[in-house]
Parts: C-alpha cells; structure tokens; sequence
C-alpha cells in the first residue's frame, strides 16, 4: 500500500512555479504510477489543505550526446488549491 509521501516525491522549485504560488498553484513531482486521485489524497493529507484541481504532466526520458545514460522520465502534478484554503508553508519562505 503506497503512503502520501511514496506518491509525492519532491517540490519542483523554478521561478515560473514560485511565479503561480501566489495565486496557490504549486508544482510537485509524483511518482509515475500515481494518479489525479492519489495527488490529491496525498497533498490534502501531507499539507493539510483542500485541493481543487490536479493536472498531471509525463516527460519522456532524453538521451544525452555524451554518454549512454539518458536523463529519466518523470511525471509533475500542477495542484491548485481552493480559494478558502490555506496556503502551503513550504513554498511561502521562497517566493
């Protein structure tokens, strides 16, 4: 049985996510198994706050000129809270 903290892996920290964390936008990167559903589970769970909506990106893995090690696929849940939602603490010491 997977845990919040097995589907949510890190925060992605990149001026256009801190850019959206003031209208309570927040980038995350998921494991590639997880869906809308457990997003929103996990992040209500971890954070403690009511998410709206979640959209979920997959990135093909490329492979690099130099070397036969290709950079990872990932996958990246953009999450937009409610409006009567706190906001998450994480992000508000980085913007």
């Amino acid at each position: 049985m997977k845990t919040a903290y097995d589907v949510i892996l890190r925060p992605v920290i990149t001026e256009k996510s801190m850019a959206e964390s003031a209208e309570k936008k927040y980038v995350f990167e998921v494991a590639p198994s997880a869906n809308k559903i457990e997003i929103k589970q996990a992040i209500a769970e971890i954070f403690g706050v009511k998410v709206k909506s979640v959209n979920t990106v997959k990135t093909k893995g490329k492979q690099k000129r130099t070397g036969s090690y290709p950079t990872a696929a990932t996958k990246k849940a953009y999450v937009e809270l409610t409006e009567d939602s706190k906001s998450i603490e994480f992000f508000e010491g980085m913007v």
